[in-house]
Protein backbone atom coordinates (compact mmCIF):
# COMPACT_ATOMS: atom_id res chain seq x y z
CA UNK A 1 0.00 0.00 0.00
CA UNK A 2 1.11 3.72 -0.99
CA UNK A 3 2.39 5.83 2.01
CA UNK A 4 3.29 2.52 4.33
CA UNK A 5 5.94 2.58 6.45
CA UNK A 6 7.97 0.08 4.56
CA UNK A 7 7.49 1.85 1.15
CA UNK A 8 8.40 4.71 2.50
CA UNK A 9 11.44 3.42 3.56
CA UNK A 10 12.28 1.88 0.55
CA UNK A 11 11.80 5.45 -1.29
CA UNK A 12 14.13 7.31 1.59
CA UNK A 13 17.07 3.90 1.12
CA UNK A 14 16.97 4.05 -2.68
CA UNK A 15 17.23 8.24 -2.78
CA UNK A 16 19.95 7.62 -0.12
CA UNK A 17 22.18 5.43 -2.62
CA UNK A 18 21.41 8.10 -5.96
CA UNK A 19 22.46 10.79 -3.79
CA UNK A 20 25.85 8.62 -2.97
CA UNK A 21 26.39 8.27 -6.38
CA UNK A 22 25.19 11.65 -7.43
CA UNK A 23 28.61 13.20 -7.54
CA UNK A 24 29.81 11.52 -10.38
CA UNK A 25 26.90 12.86 -12.53
CA UNK A 26 27.09 16.61 -10.53
CA UNK A 27 30.81 16.81 -11.43
CA UNK A 28 30.37 16.64 -15.11
CA UNK A 29 27.00 18.49 -15.32
CA UNK A 30 27.25 20.77 -12.31
CA UNK A 31 24.03 22.75 -13.45
CA UNK A 32 22.05 20.41 -14.33
CA UNK A 33 19.22 19.87 -11.27
CA UNK A 34 17.56 17.14 -12.75
CA UNK A 35 19.03 13.96 -10.98
CA UNK A 36 18.97 15.63 -7.38
CA UNK A 37 15.19 17.02 -8.11
CA UNK A 38 14.58 13.34 -8.51
CA UNK A 39 16.42 12.71 -5.27
CA UNK A 40 15.12 15.30 -3.49
CA UNK A 41 11.57 14.33 -4.49
CA UNK A 42 11.20 11.06 -2.95
CA UNK A 43 13.22 12.08 0.15
CA UNK A 44 10.76 14.39 0.96
CA UNK A 45 7.97 12.39 0.25
CA UNK A 46 9.35 9.55 2.61
CA UNK A 47 9.66 11.61 4.99
CA UNK A 48 6.25 13.28 4.62
CA UNK A 49 7.09 16.51 4.11
CA UNK A 50 5.85 16.54 0.39
CA UNK A 51 2.89 14.77 -1.44
CA UNK A 52 3.67 13.63 -4.88
CA UNK A 53 1.28 11.97 -7.46
CA UNK A 54 2.06 10.01 -10.60
CA UNK A 55 2.13 13.01 -12.63
CA UNK A 56 5.12 13.98 -10.41
CA UNK A 57 6.76 11.22 -10.18
CA UNK A 58 6.95 10.19 -14.45
CA UNK A 59 8.18 13.80 -14.86
CA UNK A 60 11.29 13.61 -12.47
CA UNK A 61 11.70 10.26 -13.44
CA UNK A 62 11.98 10.15 -17.36
CA UNK A 63 13.67 13.94 -16.79
CA UNK A 64 16.89 12.12 -14.49
CA UNK A 65 17.03 9.27 -17.04
CA UNK A 66 17.26 11.53 -19.68
CA UNK A 67 20.04 13.33 -18.20
CA UNK A 68 21.62 10.17 -18.24
CA UNK A 69 21.78 10.80 -21.99
CA UNK A 70 23.61 13.74 -21.62
CA UNK A 71 26.76 12.58 -19.93
CA UNK A 72 29.73 11.04 -21.73
CA UNK A 73 31.11 9.27 -18.74
CA UNK A 74 29.37 5.84 -17.80
CA UNK A 75 29.75 6.47 -13.84
CA UNK A 76 27.46 9.66 -14.72
CA UNK A 77 25.16 8.07 -16.51
CA UNK A 78 24.41 4.78 -14.27
CA UNK A 79 23.96 7.88 -10.84
CA UNK A 80 21.20 9.89 -13.12
CA UNK A 81 19.39 6.74 -13.68
CA UNK A 82 20.16 5.71 -9.84
CA UNK A 83 18.03 8.70 -9.36
CA UNK A 84 15.45 8.38 -11.77
CA UNK A 85 14.66 4.88 -10.44
CA UNK A 86 14.55 6.00 -6.55
CA UNK A 87 12.30 8.47 -7.85
CA UNK A 88 10.24 5.90 -9.06
CA UNK A 89 9.95 3.75 -6.00
CA UNK A 90 6.88 6.10 -5.24
CA UNK A 91 5.14 4.32 -7.77
CA UNK A 92 6.42 0.55 -7.62
CA UNK A 93 8.58 -0.43 -4.49
CA UNK A 94 10.71 -2.52 -6.26
CA UNK A 95 11.92 0.46 -8.57
CA UNK A 96 14.35 0.66 -5.06
CA UNK A 97 16.49 -2.27 -6.56
CA UNK A 98 17.12 -0.73 -9.93
CA UNK A 99 18.75 2.47 -7.74
CA UNK A 100 20.32 0.10 -5.86
CA UNK A 101 21.81 -1.45 -8.75
CA UNK A 102 22.38 1.82 -10.70
CA UNK A 103 24.55 3.20 -8.18
CA UNK A 104 26.70 -0.15 -8.12
CA UNK A 105 27.58 0.22 -11.76
CA UNK A 106 28.15 4.16 -10.88
CA UNK A 107 30.76 3.23 -8.18
CA UNK A 108 32.64 0.52 -10.48
CA UNK A 109 32.37 2.61 -13.49
CA UNK A 110 33.99 5.62 -11.20
CA UNK A 111 37.05 2.73 -10.29
CA UNK A 112 37.93 2.62 -14.09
Amino acid sequence: MRDSYYHKLFGYKAALEAERVLKFFEKERPNDKRPRNAIEAIKAWAEDRRTLGMKDVRKLSLDAHAAARDVKSDDAKFAAHAAGQAVGTWHVPTHALGAFGYAGRAIIANKK
